[in-house]
């Protein structure tokens, strides 16, 4: 559980809250064929496996992990980044929470016809 003070009271967030927004920031980028568990396996049983989360050690700002597989033909660095603009997007928009750092991990390529 994430606690975060405001002037108008405490927000608690869900660890599991956090990550499925990240989850569904990251499948908004057309070049992610999907999300892989950090064991490198491809894991669409749950939204949320391929999604590492951790806060700063003073409890202000978010570590992302992001481990996905990607789209054979376009230049990773394009696809990396755009990941990192939807997730940090998303995060600030719903959750107006601080990110601290977003790492794409990618975990495999797939051609696709």
């Amino acid at each position: 559980m994430l606690h975060v003070k405001t002037p108008s009271g405490n927000i608690y967030y869900n660890e599991e809250l956090i990550k499925n927004i990240v989850a569904l920031a990251t499948m908004e980028c057309n070049s992610v064929v999907g999300l892989a568990n950090r064991n490198f396996k491809e894991d669409n049983s749950n939204l949320s496996s391929g999604i590492k989360i951790n806060l700063t050690e003073d409890k202000s700002k978010l570590n992302i992990h992001v481990f996905v597989i990607i789209k054979y033909g376009i230049k990773i660095s394009i696809i990396a980044s755009d990941i990192i603009h939807l997730i940090k997007d998303s995060v600030e928009r719903f959750l107006e929470l601080s990110i601290n750092s977003i790492v794409v991990n990618i975990q495999g390529i797939r051609y696709e016809n």
